[in-house]
């Protein structure tokens, strides 16, 4: 079982294969020092494509050769996610991911009815599975990016996404938490109702096969000795593999405090495209486009 983000990496390297990856505009220091990382270690081709000059800039600034990346001028960002995504979909790169460009339109270009990457019928949701010093394996979190409010549906492709996930890293049966402010269901809080439908889908599979709870807080979700106190009996157990959030208002703000003050490092993808798309914000650190560089490669 992978139980580090380190050892996610070296499961990618391992496998001696070089993955193709096409930016949409490039120009952005931590991606492109990020990129130059997985290039040096062999499991990346890269297209950057964005404005020649600024890649140049960055390069020669950090002292990065730019002879190794395939740079494609565009002098456009919504342009520059056309072609990013044209890559992908035409089969000259394995997975598309974010530079500057704004995620709105980053976002438009992925998920564009005829030249996108979206699966049929698929629902657009981002996962993420967050290192944390405190906890001693890896937690995957669903959905701190794309939907602000899931409804039932949505929620249910979110948890099997992160349940897919979870067995690319070795997890067989994950535990999955269904979080909410307090264990006991009630008229104040609305997901309640999708909770138990959540868990009766997973006991008739059609959600993938895993240990499913909820409503859960976050202690009795991934602390032992808080279950132990309330008396609770949860087969999840505090022991939770994936962290199934009831709106992105309440999972954005918890991974980026894990990030900010808890030592955190992520590798998330948005999930229900063709191929891996990686969407990062501007502000992510380059080692965290790092991991999610990575973490699309395990997931091709």
């Amino acid at each position: 079982m992978i139980r580090t983000l380190n050892q996610m990496v070296d499961t990618v390297r391992s496998g001696n294969r070089r993955y193709r990856i096409a930016v949409a505009w490039a120009q952005d220091p931590n991606t492109i020092g990020a990129l130059h990382r997985t290039v040096n270690e062999g499991f990346i081709e890269a297209f950057l494509i964005g404005n020649p000059v600024e890649i140049s800039r960055i390069c020669s600034i950090d002292g990065i050769d730019e002879s190794q990346f395939n740079i494609i001028p565009c002098d456009d960002a919504a342009r520059s996610a056309s072609l990013a995504v044209e890559l992908v979909k035409n089969g000259n790169a394995d997975i598309v991911m974010k530079g500057l460009v704004g995620t709105d339109i980053f976002l438009k270009a992925v998920m564009d009815k005829e030249k996108g990457l979206m699966l049929p019928g698929a629902v657009l949701s981002y996962v993420g599975a967050i290192q944390i010093p405190a906890y001693n394996k890896l937690l995957f979190i669903t959905d701190p990016a794309v939907i602000p409010y899931p409804n039932l549906e949505q929620k249910a492709s979110m948890a099997n996404y992160a349940i897919e996930m979870a067995e690319r890293f070795g997890l067989h049966k994950p535990r999955v938490a269904l979080i909410a402010a307090s264990e006991k269901p009630g008229k104040h809080f609305k997901s309640s109702d999708d909770y138990i439908e959540l868990k009766n889908m997973a006991e008739n599979g059609t959600i993938r096969d895993c240990i499913m709870d909820g409503p859960l807080d976050l202690f009795l979700a991934c602390d032992k000795e808080s279950v132990q106190i309330k008396g609770i009996n949860t087969p999840v157990n505090g022991e939770a593999d994936i962290l199934l959030f009831p709106s992105l208002e309440s999972s954005n703000p918890f991974y980026k405090s894990l990030m900010l003050f808890a030592g955190g490092e992520l590798g998330g993808l948005i999930r229900g495209t063709q191929k891996p798309v990686v969407v990062m914000s501007r502000s992510e650190s380059q080692i965290s486009k790092y991991y999610c560089i990575a973490l699309a490669c395990l997931m091709v």
